[in-house]
């Protein structure tokens, strides 16, 4: 075999081997790693880049532990911020420029929760949370329930409603109409009593009743209760627990029940409402003829709307563009 040709047998088996390893998945993961190494090292260069991760800490906010309140009692924690570096260049490197606006947080949960407090009511979310929730307590009143979530429907809005077990015995429909419309359900109680004034096992009876028939009536289990007319002891409150629930009170009353102006009822509400407040109502004349208006207002001082179990959550308040 001359030279020529051994050099070209030669060129092939270099070909060969060279395309066998390109195919071997280790040698492509390898390769592709070596590729993501590179464009990592010169992102990290670029200024931008530099300047993203010298300015995040000005941007960071730490996450804030759930606690127990000398006033409000349970009160919930706060996920923190925490720059997304990457992301946060992905969206500058068009620009070329920083820009806080661009800047992609990714949230951090604090390291105490409300599950990992003692047993406690809860009055309000966090006060840096700018949300407010509905407390619909319904042991009468069906005549404005479908009113009421008619109302809810046409603004996008989920509230929390506590269903009195008693009610939901006879009038099963209504409890399933409130599901049906995406609502959350809490435990009122079976029998609307004085909870603070009843035995251990008749507040356990009362609760547990109410579980069962709210389950069996709509397939839900309630992880919220709230005592009727907010009357409670120390011993409702752990019963309550024992029960896998939080026992949950309220930061404004609407006091619909004493059927005020629905004007004033909704000016005196809207003036007392800060972030995390719990509005207290009930399916009365006054709250479904005064709801669209709430709501309204509530969002006019950008209030967002969430049930009991969004407002009490740690993750922070989305911005709606």
């Amino acid at each position: 075999m001359n030279k020529l040709a051994l050099q070209f047998v030669g060129f092939a088996l270099i070909l060969l081997i060279t395309y066998g390893a390109m195919q071997n998945p280790y040698t492509s993961d390898y390769v592709e790693a070596i590729k993501q190494t590179a464009v990592t090292v010169t992102k990290q260069k670029d200024p931008l880049f530099v300047e993203i991760e010298q300015k995040k800490n000005e941007y960071e906010i730490a996450p804030e532990d759930a606690r127990i309140d000398r006033v409000w009692k349970a009160m919930p924690g706060l996920n923190g911020l925490k720059v997304n570096v990457a992301e946060s260049y992905k969206r500058m490197k068009k620009d070329g420029e920083f820009n806080p606006e661009k800047l992609v947080f990714d949230e951090v949960p604090p390291k105490v929760t409300l599950n990992d407090l003692p047993p406690s009511p809860i009055y309000r979310g966090h006060p840096e949370k700018k949300m407010v929730t509905f407390l619909i307590n319904v042991a009468w009143g069906n005549e404005y329930i479908p009113s009421i979530l008619k109302t809810l429907e046409k603004h996008h809005v989920t509230a929390t409603f506590f269903l009195d077990g008693s009610w939901v015995k006879k009038h099963p429909e209504f409890a399933k109409m409130i599901v049906d419309a995406g609502h959350e359900i809490g435990n009122h109680a079976y029998s609307h009593p004085d909870m603070k004034k009843l035995s251990s096992d008749r507040i356990k009876e009362e609760i547990v009743k109410t579980n069962e028939v709210i389950k069996a009536t709509t397939g839900i289990t309630p992880k919220w209760f709230a005592p009727p007319s907010g009357s409670y002891k120390d011993e409702v409150v752990k019963i309550a627990a024992d029960e896998n629930m939080k026992l949950v009170m309220w930061t404004v009353d609407t006091v619909d029940w004493r059927k005020p102006d629905p004007v004033e009822m909704v000016n005196r509400v809207a003036n007392k409402v800060s972030p995390g407040a719990m509005i207290l109502m009930h399916p009365t004349s006054s709250t479904a003829t005064g709801l669209e208006n709430l709501i309204i207002r509530m969002k006019e001082k950008e209030y967002q709307i969430g049930n009991v179990s969004t407002l009490l959550s740690e993750e922070r308040v989305k911005n709606k563009k």
